[in-house]
């Protein structure tokens, strides 16, 4: 029976359409260019790992793939916001992004909430890999956005936990980059390791500018003039490597305690070279960490397909989470994915997690860990081609750091 001219051409119409339903889209928008692109680059790789596995294992509901679109922030909200436009122009309903630093992540957050108010019918997700402001999660919260990393508050608390039984930090430097995360890292160093620690000293503190210092030299000479034996910083990236390599040139050994060590290419390398310092740093896992079977088999394929070193597994839980969320949902409409979200208990490859409905923080596990020499006990493994790898000191789950919340979340 032939159909009707009309008919025909709908159903042709239709073809298309429905072969563009079989794909779920994806935004990636974080640095690919300029100071922090290697740090993009390495997100990037880490979400494509599980994007990947999820697409080969079938898909997310009835074989849906996931597709993901590249966007460079440049490291500045407007263009990420142009970007998340593109994004949105394109199809997509997820944005992952967070190594631009939380201005940007705000940024992103403000103009998604936006779109979605006057765009019901192609609402958008922020999720967040990255960036650690609690403000995100707390007074600034929305309903549309996800935080699949502990934040500064929670990050704080289990490094201020390890220093309680550190008698050797007496004299604290609070060293920062100018922007909100390194003002937030410095406000509650003081705050909760002051707490924890009463009789440590503030020696002196000091903001720089995020990405523009080359030589930190004279920096390290003020903190040397202050009597500090400890520096308290959240820098990351190339404001760390070089922050380390100029300590080390000029033969001042101090403690550093950061949240980002292990996730900057090259700081091992750094700490190696100078052969002083203790850099000890805070995340969900640090490479050659034991009894960790399922981030083991993910580093070894990342490894097998990148040639390069597996940093991250809450990029992996991040899109897993988002996967077995749309299962759950039974939709890949982004309001019942949130709403799928909220309260998700989810068992990563870290141990169990759950993202929080009151303010969409998720409870990740922190490990506290030190780059310090291979001994063969404590650390077994080099890094980055050099005799130095990473010492377990500590590790609590993420109720045990878990942070009281200023959100008033506003629902759809």
């Amino acid at each position: 029976m032939r159909l009707p001219v009309l008919a025909l051409a709908a159903a042709l119409a239709a073809g298309p359409a429905q072969a563009q339903d079989k794909t779920f889209k994806v935004a990636f928008i974080d640095p690919l260019s300029g100071p922090f692109a290697s740090i993009g680059k390495l997100m990037l790789n880490h979400i494509q790992l599980p994007l990947e596995d999820i697409n080969a294992k079938g898909g997310i509901l009835k074989g849906t793939q996931l597709q993901l679109l590249q966007f460079d922030s440049k490291l500045a909200a407007q263009e990420s916001i142009s970007a998340l436009q593109s994004a949105i122009d394109q199809g997509a309903r997820v944005v992952v992004t967070g190594g631009s630093g939380s201005s940007v992540v705000s940024a992103l957050v403000g103009a998604a909430a936006r779109h979605n108010e006057r765009n019901p019918d192609k609402a958008i997700l922020i999720l967040n890999h990255s960036s650690i402001d609690p403000d995100l999660t707390g007074k600034a919260c929305n309903f549309w956005y996800f935080q699949f990393e502990a934040n500064t508050a929670m990050k704080m608390k289990a490094i201020a936990n390890y220093v309680k039984k550190q008698a050797d930090v007496k004299n604290v430097y609070l060293f920062n980059q100018d922007y909100t995360h390194g003002r937030q890292w410095a406000r509650y160093g003081q705050e909760l390791v002051g707490l924890g620690r009463p009789d440590v000293k503030f020696v002196g503190q000091d903001f720089h500018p995020i990405g523009r210092v080359k030589d930190f030299a004279a920096y390290v000479t003020k903190i040397k003039a202050a009597g500090a034996d400890s520096v308290i910083t959240g820098n990351w990236g190339q404001d760390l490597t070089l922050l380390l390599k100029a300590a080390g040139e000029a033969g001042v050994d101090l403690r550093y305690f950061n949240h980002n060590a292990g996730a900057a290419p090259g700081t091992v390398l750094a700490v190696s070279q100078s052969r002083m310092g203790k850099l000890t740093w805070v995340a969900e896992w640090h490479p050659g960490q034991e009894h960790m079977p399922k981030v083991d088999a993910l580093a070894k394929a990342y490894k097998a397909k990148t040639g390069e070193e597996y940093l991250g597994p809450r990029a992996d839980l991040m899109l897993r989470m988002l996967a077995a969320a749309i299962h759950k949902a039974g939709s890949t409409e982004p309001l019942k994915i949130a709403r799928a979200l909220e309260d998700f208990a989810f068992e990563s490859a870290v141990g169990p997690v759950r993202m929080r409905a009151e303010d969409h923080q998720l409870l990740l596990p922190q490990v506290v860990n030190t780059i310090a020499p291979v001994d063969g006990k404590t650390v077994k493994t080099g890094w980055e081609g050099t005799n130095w790898g990473f010492r377990t000191d500590a590790a609590y789950s993420g109720n045990e750091i878990a942070q009281g919340t200023e959100c008033q979340m506003v629902r759809p």
